[in-house]
Formats: C-alpha cells, sequence, structure tokens
C-alpha cells in the first residue's frame, strides 16, 4: 500500500468512498451524493488553500482518502485545521486509516498549524477510540447537532494540538 498526495486521476475512486459514505453511515450529514465536478472543485480547493489530500493506494485502487482544511473562515481560526479520513468498507482494520492520518499529523505539522480538530458522529466509537489513539482529546458532545436518515445526531468534538508554538 502506498499513501500519496491525490490527484485528480484519484477522483474517481475517492467520490465511490465519498458517495458510500454518505449512503451508509452517518459520517457525512447530507443524504445527497456528490458528482465528479463537487469531488474537483473541492480537491482544487484544498490545493489552492495549501491542504493536503491523501490517498491510499494498491495495485492502482483507491482504498482510502484523507484530508484536512478550514475549520472556521476567519483569521483567528487559520492555525487550526479539521480532518476527515474515509475507507472502503472492505479496507478497514488493515491500518489504512492509522497510515492516512499520520500522513495527515505530519504535514499538518510540517505547515505550522496549530490545533487539528476532528468532528465525530457519537456512535462512532471505533472513530472515537481511533483518535483518542493518536492523543485527541473529546472536548464534548453537541446533543442533536444534526440529522440523517430521519434521526437526530449527536457530534462530538475532539482535538490535537500539534505543536507547542506561541501565539501569532
Amino acid at each position: 500500500m502506498n499513501i500519496r498526495l491525490a490527484t485528480e486521476a484519484d477522483l474517481p475512486g475517492i467520490l465511490d468512498i465519498h458517495n458510500d459514505a454518505i449512503r451508509r453511515l452517518d459520517a457525512i450529514w447530507t443524504e445527497a451524493e456528490e458528482t465528479l465536478e463537487d469531488r474537483r472543485a473541492w480537491l482544487q480547493d484544498r490545493e489552492n488553500n495549501g491542504f493536503a489530500v491523501f490517498v491510499a493506494e494498491k495495485d492502482g485502487e483507491i482504498l482510502g482518502h484523507g484530508s484536512y482544511g478550514t475549520y472556521r473562515s476567519r483569521s483567528g481560526y487559520n492555525k487550526t485545521v479539521e480532518h476527515s479520513i474515509y475507507l472502503r468498507e472492505d479496507a478497514q482494520g488493515q491500518g489504512i486509516g492509522t497510515a492516512l492520518m499520520e500522513a495527515i499529523i505530519a504535514d499538518a505539522k510540517a505547515k505550522g498549524f496549530h490545533l487539528l480538530v476532528a468532528v465525530i458522529d457519537s456512535k462512532n466509537t471505533g472513530s472515537i477510540v481511533f483518535h483518542e489513539r493518536f492523543g485527541f482529546v473529546n472536548m464534548g458532545t453537541l446533543p442533536q447537532a444534526g440529522h440523517k436518515f430521519g434521526r437526530w445526531l449527536d457530534q462530538v468534538n475532539m482535538y490535537l494540538i500539534l505543536n507547542d508554538d506561541p501565539a501569532p
């Protein structure tokens, strides 16, 4: 397996994983699937703003992807980023998520970001434990913060401080 920066050629694989997550999981709080053009705009936005999108690839197939981007748009948040990682269902439990997380953390640190944020559906205990293994701290739950599939969803917020730099 190879972890590398995503290219436009990877977008069909990324889109398949993304739309599968929309259809099956509470992880992405929308029921509207995206198009290839939507994912192309997303990748271009990440690249144009200096953020990374990584893919896990094996034998030419995209097994997962991870990225980080703007947490909030105001300038006071410019050292804080939010990340996401999604894997094909058949690629889970093979260390791919770990490899993607390591790439995200290393890249965000190298680019001088201070805080990495995770926003997780509260029922996704596997993701919460996964983040704890990397040192993420649970900062609380927002009850009924969103909805999908006809029910309310609670949002767990977690964070990882990436460096001890002084405030800008």
